[in-house]
């Protein structure tokens, strides 16, 4: 099977220590195996990303080596595809259209006596899945999730499962604002590019279980999954761009790809150019990653 990984960055503010680790992993992933590594940038989101993001995130991968088969993909350039996969799962009875708001949902599982349950998020509790009431129109679209527990191998972290209905409920494909959701376009998008590995950090890994629920109404195949430990800063909290995380400095390439090897368990051998060391930690990622997919 030709492997195909992805680096799939929002362009809401400049690489950090934190992306640069999830890049260089599916970076060294995809040269290990021998395939491809495809850029794309999620830009669905306008209200958040900022002014000159994409370009320098381009430019930032390209200073470290860290090179892309192809060229990069903008999501905000991929509508119609989430369109007809949305029509799609209306037509097959699998989405429905939901008018709740997100205080409604708060307030219905407080008065229930249930709160969040994983990674503070509120369970939809299902109160349109049969029909908008009365009085009410659709805000949302929401996928009807099916009952049981979704079960995947993780080539980081080992055997993993969570209940979707049950943690998550039934989850938004397309929001009240019109957007259309991270859920949504990743699985489209990992499946339009025949994507078979993705290695990310373990932030996300909450979303692996939706992304296969949705995956298979969508009649669309998964692919294999890698989690990383994530960056923290020093008060312990995940470094990332809406909490002021600094951008790396492009103009210390080694610098910046020594401490994200080292976070990954490798160390740097000694200097000797970034050719030589993605070299060098290729092959040290394929001897202590690869045979574990």
């Amino acid at each position: 099977m030709t492997y195909v990984g992805r680096f799939a960055p929002s362009p809401t503010g400049p690489l950090h220590a934190g992306s640069v680790v999830a890049a260089l992993a599916s970076w060294l992933d995809a040269r290990a195996h021998r395939g491809l590594w495809l850029l794309r940038i999620e830009d669905l989101d306008p209200p958040r990303e900022q002014p000159g993001a994409s370009a320098a995130i381009v430019s930032t991968l390209a200073a470290l080596g860290l090179h892309w088969d192809g060229e990069p993909q903008l999501q905000s350039q991929r509508g119609d595809r989430y369109r007809a996969a949305l029509d799609a799962l209306i037509a097959s009875g699998h989405a429905y259209p939901c008018g709740c708001t997100r205080r409604e949902i708060a307030d219905s599982q407080r008065r229930a006596g249930r709160g969040p349950v994983r990674h503070g998020e509120t369970p939809y509790p299902g109160t349109c899945r049969h029909g908008l009431p009365p009085g009410r129109e659709a805000r949302a679209w929401r996928l009807s999730v099916p009952p049981g527990s979704v079960a995947f191998d993780d080539r980081w972290l080992g055997a993993q499962h969570q209940d979707v209905a049950a943690e998550v409920g039934d989850f938004v494909l397309r929001r009240a604002d019109g957007l259309w959701s991270y859920q949504l376009a990743v699985v489209v998008d990992d499946a339009a590019q025949g994507v078979t590995d993705v290695v990310r950090g373990d932030d996300l890994l909450g979303s692996t279980a939706r992304q296969i629920v949705l995956a298979r109404a969508l009649g669309m195949a998964s692919p294999r999954w890698l989690h990383l430990p994530i960056v923290v800063g020093p008060d312990g909290e995940k470094l990332s761009k809406q909490n002021g995380a600094a951008a790396v400095d492009a103009s210390r390439p080694l610098e910046v790809l020594g401490a994200a090897l080292r976070h990954l368990g490798i160390v740097p051998p000694p200097p000797q150019g970034i050719v030589g060391w993605l070299a060098d930690a290729t092959l040290r990622w394929s001897r202590s990653r690869c045979s574990n997919g």
